[in-house]
């Protein structure tokens, strides 16, 4: 028996949940029933399984070197016992100058608008029908708020929806932004629900369509605006009153990040409210998941993502002349959100197969429930963070010196019974 079957038997000897692993030629380590089994068609996964580099092992699986028989949720309690080491501490080597430099170096160049519209396009426009399969009726791309414990997932997101309109205080006849529009989920229940006059954004040539039919389809022509448009060309000769930014600045990146927040502050009008709804690093200083999740979610997912934790975000608003007045986790929430699309990806493979190339199917079947796994245990967060941009009138607002529509408490966003 060589040095990595041994290291095998020990990985497999300290799981609390039975993993079996078959190795090319039929060789079988573990338990028999399992309620996992691996069954690897080359040694590097072997290697890669020994070493806990979740990232590398989801690598083979989706380039067809691995295959598994077992439930995806029984998987990935398995592999957050793997990993071992807490992945989101940062790189073993001292955070020097010179690693800055190159950090900031590498954001800038991944970052250029048409950059941006590249990396866009190979996360969005996959297919519409795929995301059709296992996103709720209104394809809500974004955590979901789930208000009361027995919500389903359409109900959570229209929950979703509502609670980011009254945080922002939407009033009927106001100008209403939002960067990254995704479907239109948000445009469209801010202006049929809260009389707004609603423009959005995105980079997505499938999204851009999908939101135009929806809106000549609704009658909401007068109303409401989808532009495939770059934030950075936004014209700002009519300031907005409120702007929405979710599941967008996750695509900024850390070098463009005050450039966003400072475009933002000159699109708002004085007084105005900005919600920014996002992931976000659960560890202070890491650039990345370890254990190869971080570069497994940039190859498949998410090419030129960066997590941030929430207090470098809230420096930057803060530097760009934003003030955050309230700040909301919604991790728990996101975890929930990621199942439930796991589980309803899981109920539609072969379509989904149908729709797409097999190597997409078995990424997504990863990143939904291995995010699920990350948001549970908190090595990622989500929050949303209402800003304002203070007018210097003393006298507007609830409150002397609140400078803008924010209250300064929470009553305003909760219905009775909310919890």
């Amino acid at each position: 028996m060589g040095p990595l079957d041994t290291a095998l038997e020990r990985k497999l000897a300290g799981l609390n949940l039975p993993l079996a692993v078959v190795l090319p030629g039929g060789r079988r380590f573990g338990p028999e029933p399992a309620v996992v089994t691996l069954h690897l068609k080359d040694y590097a996964g072997l290697a890669h399984l020994v070493a806990g580099q979740i990232g590398r092992v989801g690598q083979d699986y989706v380039e067809g070197r691995l295959d598994f028989d077992g439930h995806l949720r029984d998987l990935m309690a398995i592999a957050a016992q793997m990993i071992g080491d807490d992945p989101t501490r940062p790189d073993t080597l001292p955070l020097t100058w010179w690693r800055e430099i190159w950090r900031h170096v590498k954001s800038r160049n991944r970052h250029a608008p048409e950059a941006d519209a590249r990396q866009i396009e190979h996360h969005y426009d996959v297919s519409d029908d795929f995301y059709a399969l296992w996103l709720d009726p209104r394809r809500v791309y974004s955590c979901a708020y789930y208000r009361e414990r027995g919500m389903a997932l359409a109900q959570a997101q229209e929950a979703k929806l509502d609670h980011i309109c009254r945080k922002l205080m939407l009033r009927e006849g106001e100008r209403f932004l939002d960067i990254g529009a995704g479907w239109g989920a948000l445009l469209l229940w801010a202006a049929e629900h809260y009389g707004v006059k609603a423009h959005g954004i995105t980079l997505s040539r499938n999204q851009h369509a999908h939101v135009n039919r929806l809106i000549e389809e609704r009658g909401l022509g007068g109303r409401v605006s989808m532009d495939l448009r770059d934030y950075r060309e936004l014209p700002e000769d009519e300031p907005y009153d409120k702007i929405a930014s979710v599941g967008m600045f996750e695509h900024v990146g850390l070098v463009r990040l005050p450039d966003y927040f400072a475009k933002i502050h000159r699109l708002l009008r004085p007084g105005g409210l900005l919600l920014n709804h996002g992931i976000t690093a659960g560890g202070t200083r890491n650039e990345q998941l370890g254990a190869g999740m971080g570069d497994f979610i940039e190859r498949y997912i998410f090419p030129g993502g960066e997590l941030l934790h929430v207090s470098q975000v809230l420096k930057t608003m803060s530097e760009e002349a934003l003030e955050p007045v309230d700040v909301e986790s919604l991790r728990p929430h996101y975890a929930r959100t990621l199942w439930a699309w796991s589980d309803a990806l899981e109920a539609n493979l072969d379509s989904a197969r149908r729709l797409t190339r097999e190597a997409v199917v078995r990424a997504y079947r990863l990143y939904l429930a291995g995010s699920a796994m990350c948001f549970e245990h908190g090595w990622i967060s989500l929050y949303q963070m209402l800003a304002a941009r203070p007018s210097g009138d003393l006298e507007v607002g609830a409150l002397r010196g609140a400078q803008s529509a924010y209250p300064f408490n929470r009553g305003y966003m909760y219905r009775p019974g909310d919890t």
